[in-house]
């Protein structure tokens, strides 16, 4: 167990969200008390994110879509015991990735056993890390991992100018400010989270074990990490050095190119919910596209390798792929 702090007053959090995505209940501002991230798993399972919200998707059903509380997602929402809050925001990420269990007879033996799925945010530096982790046998969401960051070159008129362009319009701008922490950070964070699920160790660094990054083209991994890793002075990790660009999958399968999230989803007549590029909401659709997949009998396989001798080289597996 953790041991509790008080946390000051959050700093920038708005009295409402405006767009019509988010309609967040104002945030008291007396210090409230908070579980540090590094004392308690840094992420919470989809079967205590159901019992913490008492929804469910067969009592809500798909029409009564709501969004993720994105305090929630990073381990900070202290709004657990508001019926108000808790009516107007999901805290349960699987909740709109449900697996129709008639689907599970055509899944084809993978060769891995979990996928992280996985959709930066950012142009000059990253400004959200979300992973979304999917069990490669029954496509069900076993947890997730999500933060925002807080880009380290730039001067902080600089990064207010960035955050309100890129999340101004979706309303949550004030939730960055609340909790964007440094890249260093994240990636601390996130190999305790990747120790906590036995997907990779510190001491024996190497590749993921059974499991790989999936993501909706090569540019998450192939260019940005290395670029923000440079940015922030950090050794590039070596569970970065493979990863599945679904696009290339769903190129091989399907027979049919597909240049995006969107169009993927619109072809396989998917419906996108949330907000197209809010991270987090794009890993969950990123998601909704490989469940179908795997439902529909695909084989997931990696289909990019860094070189272990020349790790900024990258050697494409699949023939046919998106260029």
């Amino acid at each position: 167990m953790g041991i509790s702090r008080v946390l000051p007053p959050l700093s920038r959090v708005s009295p409402l969200y405006t767009s019509a995505f988010f309609h967040l209940v104002p945030i008291a501002s007396a210090p409230l008390p908070f579980r540090p991230l590094a004392t308690v798993s840094t992420a919470v399972s989809a079967s205590q994110a159901q019992d913490a919200s008492t929804l469910s998707y067969s009592k809500m059903g798909q029409n009564r879509w709501k969004p993720m509380c994105l305090y929630y997602t990073q381990g900070k929402c202290t709004m657990m015991d508001d019926p108000m809050h808790l009516e107007k925001f999901n805290h349960n990420c699987s909740w709109d990735l449900h697996v129709d269990p008639s689907n599970l007879n055509r899944i084809c033996p993978q060769n891995l056993d979990f996928f992280l799925v996985l959709d930066l945010e950012g142009k000059v530096e990253i400004l959200e890390f979300p992973v979304v982790m999917v069990d490669a046998k029954t496509m069900e969401v076993v947890d997730f991992f999500h933060r925002f960051v807080r880009p380290s070159g730039m001067s902080e008129q600089r990064i207010n100018e960035y955050i309100e362009g890129k999340y101004g319009k979706f309303g949550v701008h004030g939730v960055w400010h609340d909790t964007a922490i440094p890249f260093k950070d994240v990636l601390q964070q996130f190999e305790a989270w990747l120790a906590q699920h036995h997907l990779w160790e510190k001491q024996l660094g190497g590749s993921l074990n059974r499991a790989a990054f999936v993501t909706c083209g090569n540019w998450d991994l192939k260019t940005k990490v290395p670029q923000q890793c440079n940015v922030s002075m950090v050794e590039l990790p070596s569970y970065f050095m493979e990863w599945i660009n679904l696009k290339d999958v769903y190129l091989n399968f399907y027979k049919r190119r597909a240049t995006g999230m969107m169009t993927m989803m619109k072809e396989l007549r998917i419906p996108s919910l949330g907000s197209h590029h809010l991270g987090f909401d794009d890993a969950k659709n990123i998601s909704r596209v490989l469940q179908r997949m795997l439902a529909d009998g695909a084989l997931i396989r990696i289909t990019a390798r860094r070189k272990p001798d020349y790790p900024h080289e990258v050697e494409f597996l699949f023939r046919n792929r998106i260029r």
